[in-house]
């Protein structure tokens, strides 16, 4: 397929930025999909920070990297990912090559735990100033709930906001699917 997948597109564009020894940031922890595959592209020099609220996703990612072989590449933080800015040692600020977002809720876990407009807006600013020039920030945004959708808007309008000087910003979606398919926003840092 020429038009590749939502997750496969986001996969290529991380990879396309990321090197053994380098530094990432999964916003989002989930189930660890996304932070293993960090983990993967950074190799056994590199580090990856992970973020979730949610105590069962955080033990579902550890199994996954332990299954992996890599727990060591990862420090999970049971926290918002609003948290960003000052969670992240300040040695890495300016040098993370790639940050992540997988928003909405856990899969197979409560829906009424979601994220959430105001939290994330402070987390993409604060994602915007740690990665380093050239570094790659992708947004998977579900507006299939009520607070998907008004995060949606909101993360759109920010997107939209960001100078041109700052960063490029691509818009990933499919027009013609149905039932609120996955828009993917990726953010390539200039300056």
């Amino acid at each position: 397929m020429i038009i590749r997948p939502m997750l496969r597109y986001m996969r290529e564009l991380l990879s396309e930025v990321l090197e053994p020894g380098d530094l990432a940031i999964d916003a989002t922890v989930g189930k660890g999909s996304d932070t293993l595959f960090l983990a993967e592209r950074v190799g056994e020099s590199g580090q990856v920070i992970g973020f979730d609220v949610q105590e069962t996703a955080l033990e579902k990612a550890r199994t996954r990297l332990v299954e992996a072989g890599m727990p060591g590449r990862v420090d999970l933080k049971l926290e918002s990912h609003a948290a960003m800015r000052d969670a992240v040692p300040r040695d890495w600020h300016g040098r993370v090559k790639a940050v992540t977002f997988n928003l909405g809720y856990l899969p197979g876990g409560d829906p009424e735990v979601v994220t959430v407009a105001e939290s994330t807006l402070t987390a993409l600013d604060a994602a915007l100033e740690l990665l380093a020039t050239g570094g790659v920030m992708t947004v998977m945004l579900y507006s299939g709930h009520e607070q998907g959708k008004a995060e949606t808007r909101a993360v759109l309008d920010w997107a939209e906001s960001v100078e041109l000087e700052r960063a490029h910003v691509l818009l990933y979606r499919f027009l013609n699917q149905q039932n609120d398919p996955p828009v993917l926003i990726a953010l390539e840092k200039r300056g």
